[in-house]
């Protein structure tokens, strides 16, 4: 079996006439609604780009749909998606008959999708449950595998096992995976309802002023790069986003930092410190991957600096701890992680050269 990562898309071409008496909708709205496992998103582009046609002719998206149109909408769609069970090593920190705990490892991705077919959580997780045969599940092109989400489209008797939440491919720490339909549901909710802990260490640039506060905003996706996000003052763009923050140490030119969030947006602690003036350091998508702190004034310690983004070359942020009610016993559980080794060595580098 070859190992292709791109798989070529395959053409979706949907047909629809609509009926008498079809109330007022918009055509963005309708499409999603009726057009199986399509995401708004995915509808939106296929209108931008021309591939949705109304009686003929190309459309916007705010075009209302009325009795009698013709509709033809152009999709192009990954492949299904085949899970294949494969022994990779996983750093399993508890196991039951109901839940894993693990702790990712920088640079794994948690599930799989469009460009990480093999590789990820669920491959190692599969073959770890026993599973050698390959799974063929529907794909959703959209996941793109790197968000911190709650998964809510997840199909535990498909995917077994199902995955509750998602980190960073290249952000390391805890993760919690249920091993059957009333586990998912029941860990899931909690994360939904915010009743669970979740806890980060980051190095972030600059000196963080305060000891401790909050970063309140709604997420979006950034107009210029659909990949990344950016946190607005805006309440009816994005989602609602909630995030507190405490300071451990200060350095010359850096601070660690903890983290607990309030909701689970994507890339939400990257996008909240970022819009703070605090970005990541070695953060590439959120300008942490260059010096992004004004108080570096001699090229002795911006050499330092940029000695720690060799140390650590991808985000600094790890998923330190993880707390939320067990489905069976309905304890509360934590789990708490060491930081990677990558992370410790910058933080001991910063300690040895700190002058604050």
């Amino acid at each position: 079996m070859e190992k292709n990562n791109y798989p070529r898309h395959i053409e979706h071409v949907f047909e629809f006439d609509i009926a008498p008496g079809q109330g007022v909708e918009r055509l963005d709205v309708y499409l999603t609604r009726v057009i199986p496992n399509a995401s708004r998103n995915k509808v939106q582009e296929a209108i931008a780009e021309g591939a949705v046609i109304v009686n003929g002719v190309k459309v916007k998206n705010s075009r209302k749909i009325l009795p009698g149109d013709h509709i033809v909408c152009t999709i192009l769609k990954p492949p299904p998606l085949e899970l294949v069970p494969e022994d990779i090593p996983l750093n399993i920190t508890f196991e039951d008959d109901r839940i894993i705990v693990i702790n990712k490892s920088a640079g794994m991705v948690v599930h799989p999708g469009f460009g990480n077919r093999y590789g990820t959580i669920v491959n190692a997780l599969l073959y770890h449950i026993g599973m050698r045969e390959s799974i063929v599940v529907d794909n959703d092109e959209n996941d793109s595998g790197d968000e911190e989400e709650i998964v809510e489209h997840y199909n535990v008797d498909a995917y077994r096992p199902g995955i509750v939440h998602r980190i960073d491919k290249d952000t390391s720490g805890i993760l919690v995976i249920a091993k059957d339909t009333e586990a998912l549901a029941f860990l899931a909710k909690q994360f939904r309802d915010r009743t669970s802990d979740r806890e980060y260490y980051a190095l972030v640039w600059g000196n963080v002023k305060n000891d401790e506060g909050e970063i309140v905003s709604h997420i979006v996706r950034s107009p210029r790069d659909r990949k990344i996000f950016i946190a607005t003052d805006n309440t009816k763009l994005g989602k609602f986003a909630h995030t507190t923050y405490s300071v451990i140490e200060r350095y010359e030119f850096c601070t660690l930092i903890k983290l607990k969030l309030k909701t689970g947006r994507t890339h939400q602690i990257r996008v909240h410190c970022s819009s703070i003036g605090h970005p990541l350091m070695s953060d590439a998508a959120y300008g942490g991957a260059q010096i992004a702190y004004s108080g570096i004034k001699s090229g002795v310690v911006k050499s330092r600096a940029e000695e720690v983004m060799k140390i650590i070359p991808r985000q600094a942020l790890h998923a330190k701890s993880l707390g939320f009610i067990h489905p069976t016993s309905l304890q509360k559980m934590i789990f708490d992680s060491e930081l990677p080794d990558d992370f410790q060595k910058a933080i001991d580098f910063c300690r040895h050269h700190s002058t604050i």
